[in-house]
């Protein structure tokens, strides 16, 4: 192993935004001289073109990803679709925030166990844990993976249940069928928080659907429930995304697709490289189903592992080290039996992958793990 390469950040922000720059001040620029900084014309420009590449027929750009999901699911109630203390059945080994949605909106969380291969939610448990205060399906495309969605349609069409993605990690991801994540149900949830594959600078968030009725709600009730000025038809909040970070996203996402696929090639070779029996990588059939928002192996003592890496000068992180059941803040679901979720939470790593990475260093990080 080479000593005279440079420690290797998990991720580089700085390098990837330099791109950027000139394109960026430009637009800085324009936006400043403009006089316009909540809800101008780069938000709607930016809501029609998320739109447009996620296939949906509409998009609301709200404050953040927990944002986002929370008002889908208030939106439903307020439509009659759901009512308070509805259960909804999420996935055990997602981001705290897709649960806190829940329980934000007034529901009741079922955590349903995740494929032990892919590590999104099984759909061959969930019609287990359907009852009659069933009303939603909440899958999360977990590290950039689409979950089963064919299958999670069949099972909520069959029960008559809304479904509704946790997309927060899969910009751009695409099914057998060339759909986008954003249209393969009735609602999703994205968050630009500045490390996903389509960042802002800040926070950021956005509802997809094509559910005209649940669109002109969730626009309702992230602005102050407003139904034109001065006139609040319900108890809304004040969700917006930020005009400033339209500007910015509208010139990154038109570079989303190459990214994409600049982080498929970087996890094809580390599939393809990295070989290592105590090292467990993640499983993927080479699609476009998955956008590698992380790359995530499996360790059996992580503890030596994260050490090793850290000896050897490379960046990790761990998403994510509890599992939301474990978590103080939902104790009443701290009796759960949960094995395969705990056992992933237990293992996961997350090694470099982003477009930033030269290739001496996805050379240098294969290395190391062979190694290990």
């Amino acid at each position: 192993m080479t000593d005279f390469l440079p420690s290797i950040p998990f991720l580089n922000l700085t390098k990837i935004n330099r791109a950027y720059d000139p394109i960026f001040k430009e637009r800085f620029s324009d936006f400043v001289q403009s006089g316009v900084y909540v809800k101008g014309k780069a938000v709607a420009d930016f809501e029609r073109d998320f739109a447009a590449f996620c296939g949906a027929q509409y998009c609301i750009g709200v404050g953040n990803g927990l944002d986002a999901l929370t008002l889908i699911l208030k939106g439903y109630i307020i439509l009659g679709a759901i009512n308070p203390g509805d259960e909804v059945l999420v996935a055990a080994n997602t981001f705290i925030a897709t649960i806190l949605s829940i329980k934000q909106a007034g529901l009741t969380p079922i955590l349903i166990e995740p494929d032990h291969v892919s590590f999104t939610m099984n759909p061959y448990h969930v019609e287990n844990y359907i009852s009659d205060k069933t009303r939603v399906l909440l899958p999360t495309h977990l590290y950039g993976q689409l979950a089963a969605m064919t299958a999670m349609n069949e099972i909520a069409k069959k029960h008559n249940l809304l479904v509704i993605s946790d997309a927060a990690q899969a910009h751009g991801a695409k099914d057998e069928h060339g759909k986008m994540a954003g249209s393969l149900c009735d609602a999703a949830s994205f968050s630009f928080y500045p490390t996903k594959n389509l960042g802002a600078l800040g926070d950021g968030g956005a509802v997809t659907t094509s559910d005209k009725k649940l669109a002109e709600v969730v626009r309702s009730i992230g602005n102050y429930g407003v139904s034109s000025k001065y006139k609040n038809q319900y108890i809304g909040v004040n969700s917006r995304l930020d005009e400033l970070q339209a500007v910015f996203l509208i010139e990154k996402l038109k570079n989303l697709e190459r990214d994409n696929n600049k982080r498929r090639a970087l996890a094809k070779k580390y599939l393809s490289l990295i070989n290592n029996d105590k090292i467990h990588l993640p499983a993927w059939d080479g699609s476009e189903n998955h956008v590698f928002h992380l790359f995530v192996v499996r360790v059996a003592d992580r503890k030596e592992f994260c050490t090793y890496l850290e000896n050897s000068g490379i960046g990790y992180l761990i998403h994510y080290p509890i599992p939301p059941h474990k978590q103080k803040a939902l104790q009443e679901l701290s009796s759960l039996v949960l094995p395969i979720t705990e056992k992933i939470h237990d293992e996961v790593v997350s090694i470099p992958l982003h477009i930033g990475l030269e290739d001496q260093e996805v050379m240098h990080i294969i290395n190391v793990l062979n190694q290990y």
